[in-house]
């Protein structure tokens, strides 16, 4: 299923799942104007298309004792391959880092990070992540609070 041939039935299963992804396929049906069969197959084709990467539950941090929220912004010293590479494989293993996205411009790297508490975080900045082989710079900004959480991307509907 390539982008330029979803069609408004696509795009409408697509807007729901992404707003709940626990919707039942009869309530996704109802929403996207179709039976259940065709719907159930329509979704599984999406899925094997690529369109839908994953299903999960966002949990929220606070109750789980995570206070603290960051972006961490890293500049390594290199930006040879091997050394990208490896500060990628490093990241995959800090259960702190939620996010990292490789940026063009003045930093290297952007993570999304949490911590059970201000030392913790500090802890983790200070032993882990600026003790990584090549890493150069590290710039953090606490989260004060969220103005708006809307995970994926605006589906347009036809």
């Amino acid at each position: 299923m390539e982008h330029h041939k979803l069609d408004s039935i696509d795009l409408r299963i697509l807007s729901e799942l992404q707003a709940n992804g626990r919707i039942t396929n009869v309530e996704l049906s109802h929403r996207a104007k179709i039976t259940a069969p065709p719907c159930l197959r329509r979704m599984r084709a999406l899925e094997k298309a690529g369109y839908i990467c994953g299903y999960h539950a966002e949990l929220d941090p606070k109750q789980l004792g995570f206070e603290v929220s960051a972006y961490v912004f890293v500049g390594l010293a290199s930006q040879a391959d091997a050394d990208l590479k490896r500060f990628e494989e490093q990241v995959r293993s800090w259960p702190e880092v939620r996010e990292c996205y490789m940026l063009s411009g003045e930093v290297d790297f952007l993570l999304k990070c949490v911590a059970k508490d201000l030392s913790s975080f500090q802890a983790f900045i200070t032993d882990t992540l600026t003790a990584a082989k090549s890493v150069a710079s590290v710039k953090s900004s606490l989260v004060i609070h969220a103005t708006k959480r809307e995970p994926g991307v605006p589906v347009e509907m036809k």
